[in-house]
């Protein structure tokens, strides 16, 4: 027989305080299910079981996952800058945490939230699959421990639980405090770089998309168990027009300073040591460094993905384009004067 998680299954979502998980956590409400967050800081979502705690904290793990009958996974700790030790406890060790506790509370289906970087080794990715993921090859910490963490969830499909891995790549729209608010204000302030000539082919994840392909990737997870697909558009563009549209739709003019890749590489590599040794004399920094290797890598070289199995996979489509996207977050800042 076959089996679907519907609305009325009692669903826990980590990391409901960034825009993806809190967007996802809101859907699952509004078409029925009983959803349960955990997270360090209250959530302010309506209609969820909220427990306050961390994936560092055994205890209110087990509480989170006790009497769950799915998990989305996507709490991790996301940044191109920190101790690596940090990203290990978060993103490796939460992780085997979470699986140990859902699978003592008897949880059966688990949805792991990666991202297409734990395959990406700095070269050119053109028309490419869900690769298996490479710690050894992925650049910097984010990357190579969320790389630790899908190898650890993918091993639980051998005992008994139905896994299922989404790379959702690039994600971006109105909320979003990360990526669409970086753009933007790095774009007002003139520090916004295009690498080369800027026609580097990247796909991207317009939210309202992100978020019916979780539910469509939940409520089929146990029909697709075992699989890993990323989760795009399936919208190539040039980089350089995607950082153009989306400063444009927060009012911003278009980045006008340029530079080589390898002076981008160059200079990134010299930042992050700099960046390093200033957190370790003063502390973390609650900025991000304006240059790295790995975003150098990102903002000069392809990578966009073929979607034909990831949409035959989860019997979906995007169904709002880049170009709808771009008009939406425009909309969307000048009615209320913020990408948030």
């Amino acid at each position: 027989m076959t089996r679907f998680i519907e609305p009325g299954a009692r669903v826990l979502v980590t990391g409901a305080s960034g825009l993806l998980g809190r967007s996802v956590a809101q859907r699952l409400v509004a078409e029925g299910y009983f959803v349960t967050v955990l997270q360090r800081r209250a959530s302010a979502l309506d209609g969820v079981r909220e427990i306050r705690g961390s994936l560092a904290d055994p205890a209110a793990v087990a509480r989170a996952t006790q009497d769950q009958d799915a998990v989305i996974h996507m709490a991790a700790k996301v940044s191109v800058s920190g101790a690596h030790e940090d990203f290990l406890e978060v993103n490796v060790r939460g992780t085997q945490r979470l699986l140990d506790a859902a699978q003592s509370s008897g949880v059966t289906d688990f949805l792991h939230v990666s991202s297409p970087s734990v395959a990406h080794a700095g070269v050119s990715l053109v028309g490419a699959g869900a690769s298996q993921a490479d710690p050894r090859g992925a650049v910097g910490s984010y990357a190579q421990t969320k790389a630790r963490a899908e190898l650890i969830a993918e091993a639980r499909g051998a005992s008994g639980l139905n896994v299922l891995v989404l790379r959702p790549h690039l994600v971006w729209g109105p909320g979003d405090g990360q990526l669409t608010s970086r753009i933007i204000e790095r774009a007002r302030s003139g520090r916004m770089p295009i690498l080369g000539s800027g026609a580097a082919l990247v796909d991207t994840l317009y939210i309202d998309n992100a978020v019916d392909a979780f539910l469509a990737g939940l409520r089929r997870l146990p029909q697709i168990a075992g699989q890993r697909l990323v989760l795009t558009n399936g919208e190539p563009r040039p980089i350089g027009e995607l950082i153009t549209g989306i400063a444009a739709a927060g009012g911003a003019p278009a980045p006008r300073l340029r530079l080589t890749p390898g002076l981008a590489k160059g200079a990134g590599a010299v930042v992050e040591r700099l960046w390093g040794l200033s957190e370790r004399i003063a502390g973390p920094r609650a900025d991000e460094p304006p240059m790295t290797k790995f975003l150098a890598e990102q903002l000069s070289t392809a990578h966009w993905f073929d979607q034909r199995t990831t949409q035959q996979a989860l019997d979906w489509t995007p169904r709002v384009s880049i170009d709808e996207g771009l008009e939406r977050l425009r909309e969307h800042i000048q009615f209320t004067g913020s990408v948030l």
